[in-house]
């Protein structure tokens, strides 16, 4: 389990970047090592602060393996980062990894917090039909985390798995709980330490029932 490519971007206006105008989801592989800290990668923008900051967003992983099945999905070539992530894996599950489970990427410690959903600006970015309802129908969405120990990483380090939580919520399930489903949701709620977006989550989903 190691990172392929570690990438970041520079925010740019965009008129196609929903109300904001403005993303940062092109991002390029970086050469030397960088620094991660609590607010992300070194170097990387942000041109939503409101949907996309946040200590729970520090940092965004997407697996290598899950580019080769869109890549035959799509019939079309997709280099590391082209879906905006800073982390690009290989050898590793992003999306069968548990709610607070803790990666030691290089000298840093990442945490799961939780899956992306995908907006507007990822939808323009891809020019691809139905892109929204095809990437949440494919239930590959990739992990967001949050930065426990700031350090450095770069491309061919190693992913340590140090801690996993028993019985945990997936990535991939919390994603199915976002949309909808009651009894993953739940779960999501019951997991320590989860991020205050479920709240808002669980009126939208939950109601009255919550």
């Amino acid at each position: 389990m190691r990172v392929i490519s570690v990438n970041v971007g520079k925010v740019v206006d965009a008129p196609w970047a929903g109300k904001t105008g403005r993303t940062a989801i092109d991002k390029a592989p970086v050469l030397d090592r960088v620094e991660v800290r609590p607010e992300g990668v070194a170097g990387d923008g942000r041109g939503d602060l409101v949907n996309h900051g946040g200590g729970d967003h520090a940092v965004y992983a997407y697996a290598r393996e899950d580019y080769d099945w869109w890549e035959a999905e799509l019939r079309r070539g997709l280099r590391d980062g082209r879906f905006g992530e800073n982390l690009t894996t290989e050898g590793l599950d992003v999306n069968g990894a548990v709610l607070g489970e803790r990666w030691r990427v290089g000298s840093a410690v990442l945490e799961v917090s939780g899956p992306r959903v995908p907006c507007v600006v990822f939808r323009n970015w891809m020019d691809e039909p139905g892109w929204v309802r095809r990437f949440t129908e494919a239930g590959r969405p990739g992990a967001y985390l949050r930065v426990v120990e700031t350090g450095e990483l770069g491309a061919g380090d190693g992913v340590r798995i140090v801690h996993r939580p028993h019985d945990g919520v997936t990535v991939a399930e919390a994603f199915r709980a976002f949309h909808g489903d009651k009894e993953l949701l739940r779960r999501v709620l019951a997991v320590p330490g989860r991020s205050a977006f479920w709240d808002d989550v669980a009126d939208r989903v939950l109601g009255t029932a919550r």
